[in-house]
């Protein structure tokens, strides 16, 4: 599957912004999906994760209440719904599927195998 991350942007500090991810070459709905961050000079971070079926997200506990998750398998898509930016959110962000079918916070640990190649946001204050 060849994933394509698109919507990043600049946005001011409590604003709002939706990243999305399309998949092709195969059925999106086969893949537990995951966002992760990255700013330069630093460890990818986890964002979100969101099961096959939709029913499963998991959040990081930096953005957990802010941002949602979302997918829709008909249009081979999935949603990062990022609300109440701050500063600290500018980074690159990823998104990653894996075949394995995994549920809730062990999302974070799937063995995430396709990459996207990344949109930046950048929160500006």
């Amino acid at each position: 599957v060849q994933l394509q991350a698109s919507g990043g942007g600049l946005v001011q500090t409590g604003g709002s912004l939706r990243i999305s991810c399309a998949a092709s070459g195969r059925a999106f709905s086969d893949y537990t999906v995951g966002w992760f961050r990255q700013i330069q000079g630093k460890e990818r971070e986890f964002v979100a994760a969101i099961s096959w079926t939709g029913k499963s997200t998991h959040y990081g506990d930096s953005v957990k209440g802010r941002f949602t998750i979302s997918r829709d398998n008909a249009e081979n898509t999935v949603y990062l719904q990022m609300n109440f930016l701050k500063r600290e959110d500018t980074a690159v962000y990823f998104c990653t599927a894996s075949e394995a079918k995994y549920y809730g916070s062990m999302m974070y640990k799937a063995p995430y195998k396709y990459w996207g190649q990344g949109t930046q946001v950048t929160v500006s204050s």
